[in-house]
């Protein structure tokens, strides 16, 4: 449990903020400016509010009328920042254990070995930070935050300096660590694209307020609305598992609680659970369900709501089932099918993306 209310004044910029969340996973999410850092910061103790408190599970770090302020090294805060900030004299294995050596050998409950391999290291131990790609440094830098034995691991824009390809790899590590080690993350990005693939819960933050708090698939379909620099990544988050493969087709189908869905062939067992991500750019409507067609995924769905976007598009939410997918559609196209709330129509569906990584997430 992560719960924070505070309010501190930066120059011209105010924070105040209040949110409280439960989750493997916390996404703090918003613009350059909207607070994400400025939380992080008073949660690791690196900044010191001036009213409020903050929680996390039974612990508290902070609590301005009770005069509590636990110095930032006695909270057992791990903290990775967009740059490594590795001590480029030390060798990665002196960086790794950097923190370690600092904590008494009765808290050292996270086993150096076991990070070393959950983060492919191994091969690292005796270089130098200068020799080191930028996705190499990240990943020392996390392992170096979980030796200090943390409760919980910040991560500011841990992604921002990495090109895509080591994104992809970082993401992937970071998957594993939810997966495998019981430590609450505090994810902060502004990319919905992270947000949807990592968070269990998600933050939404502007210009110091939070705007949203809520579960991942709630929070980011609201986002296709928003005006954010990648909203073409915003949709619809779908909690599936895996019930058949089809190998003459190369396909597996995902099942959930308004249909199925058909997606090339996925590594895992039947039973398994996917999360998957439906862009809401990717959603056509249908008001008849349509025939030869090359789209697999064509779903019953009942409109719930229509809202107008600045310019030609509208944004409709759909109930499929019990589930919620979002479509962005132009304003011409829903005047034409006569989009309403309680219609009955069809979403085809032409993409669907999923984290190989969250195969048995939950």
């Amino acid at each position: 449990m992560i719960d924070v209310d505070i309010e501190q004044r930066l120059g011209d910029f105010h924070l105040d903020v209040s949110f409280a969340a439960e989750a493997p996973i916390v996404g703090l999410f918003g613009r350059s400016g909207s607070g994400k850092t400025s939380i992080v910061n008073a949660i690791a103790g690196i900044a010191t509010p001036e009213r409020g408190r903050i929680l996390i599970n039974d612990a508290v770090l902070f609590d301005a009328e009770r005069r509590i302020d636990v110095p930032p090294q006695s909270r057992r805060v791990g903290y990775v920042f967009q740059d490594g900030l590795l001590f480029p004299h030390m060798d990665v294995h002196a960086n790794l254990t950097y923190g370690q050596r600092l904590r008494d050998a009765r808290d050292r409950l996270i086993d150096e070995t076991r990070v070393v391999e959950l983060l492919g290291l191994g091969g690292l131990l005796q270089r130098k930070p200068r020799t080191l790609s930028g996705g190499e440094k990240q990943r020392v830098a996390i392992g170096r935050a979980l030796l200090a034995q943390p409760r919980i691991l910040l991560m500011d824009e841990p992604l921002a300096a990495l090109d895509s390809a080591r994104k992809s790899e970082i993401l992937d590590y970071i998957e594993r660590l939810r997966d495998e080690l019981a430590i609450p993350i505090v994810y902060v990005s502004h990319s919905v694209a992270e947000m949807t693939r990592l968070a269990d819960a998600v933050v939404v933050l502007s210009e110091g307020k939070c705007l949203a708090v809520g579960a991942v698939d709630e929070v980011i379909g609201r986002l296709a609305s928003e005006p954010e620099p990648d909203r073409d990544d915003a949709g619809s988050v779908l909690d599936t598992h895996v019930t058949a493969h089809d190998t003459a087709e190369d396909l597996t189908t995902l099942a959930f609680d308004g249909g199925e869905l058909l997606v090339p062939r996925l590594d895992a067992a039947i039973g398994d659970r996917v999360r998957a991500t439906v862009r809401a750019r990717d959603v056509s409507l249908a008001l008849a369900r349509p025939a030869d067609v090359s789209i697999l995924n064509i779903l019953a769905a009942t409109v719930v709501s229509i809202e107008e976007l600045p310019g030609a598009l509208v944004v409709v939410r759909l109930a499929v089932g019990g589930s919620t997918v979002v479509a962005r559609i132009t304003a011409r196209s829903s005047r034409q099918l006569g989009i309403r709330a309680g219609l009955e129509l069809h979403a085809m569906i032409k993409a669907v993306s999923f984290d190989r990584r969250s195969v048995g997430y939950a």
